[in-house]
């Protein structure tokens, strides 16, 4: 059995977390753009659930929980929002319903 230590598991996470970033940033569509930061979130509970490993301490997985709540609710209240800009604009490009505010 091998040992994975919290550095190595915070790594992964700071990819991760910079992935979501990028595609938040590059992306017009906006359902991609919430998968985005599902990752990230996903990222930071991840270095959660690593610290709280690395000093035994259940606080880590507690502070997921947390987080697997907050997204789950985002998500909820996200794909209703999403689901109405499509239903009145007939687009999810942010470019687009951009041109649309002028």
């Amino acid at each position: 059995m091998s040992i994975v230590h919290a550095h190595t598991v915070l790594i992964v996470a700071a990819i991760l977390f910079v992935l979501g970033l990028a595609g938040v940033l590059t992306r017009k569509n906006i359902i991609f753009m919430l998968l985005s930061i599902e990752i990230m979130l996903n990222a930071a509970g991840l270095a959660f659930v690593a610290a709280g490993s690395r000093w035994q301490q259940p606080d880590g997985q507690v502070m997921y929980l947390f987080i697997l709540a907050m997204a789950a609710a985002e998500v909820s209240v996200a794909l209703a929002l999403v689901l109405q800009i499509q239903h009145q604009h007939k687009t999810l490009d942010v470019e687009e319903l951009k041109e649309l505010k002028d």
